[in-house]
């Protein structure tokens, strides 16, 4: 595969992963939609090294959470938006380059990743289905 092919294919899958997110978010209830306005949502390849395994995770890390839980009052040591990065490229090894399974996977961990800005911890997703 040349890299021309390699960006080609590699720019579908993002946008795949954004349409996903965008029609994700805009699905969701107007006051959730207003508590997720300062939240900013990115499509990365692949998490660094240093966040690449969790204590205790034995997949690959399909996305994250960054930032104070909503509701929390801003850290002035730590200003940075909350933000949640997606990585697309554990996203589609994980669907198994299956276009549909990839949405869902995007989805999914979307919603995950929201629940952790919501302040929810895993037994709190798990209740819900998104663990």
């Amino acid at each position: 595969m040349t890299n021309q092919t390699q960006r080609t294919t590699s720019s579908i899958w993002y946008a795949r992963a954004e349409e996903e997110s965008r029609d994700l978010l805009a699905s969701l209830p107007e006051d959730l939609r207003e508590c997720l306005a300062p939240l900013a949502v990115t499509l990365d390849p692949r998490p660094t090294p240093d966040e690449e395994t969790q204590a205790g995770d034995e997949t690959e890390l399909l996305g994250l959470f960054v930032g104070l839980p909503f509701g929390e009052p801003p850290d002035a040591a730590d200003p940075l938006p909350c933000a949640i990065r997606l990585f697309v490229e554990n996203l589609r090894e994980e669907a198994e380059d299956d276009p549909m399974r990839f949405r869902q996977e995007v989805r999914t961990t979307l919603l995950h990743e929201i629940g952790h800005y919501l302040g929810l911890d895993e037994e709190g997703l798990a209740g819900r289905g998104l663990a």
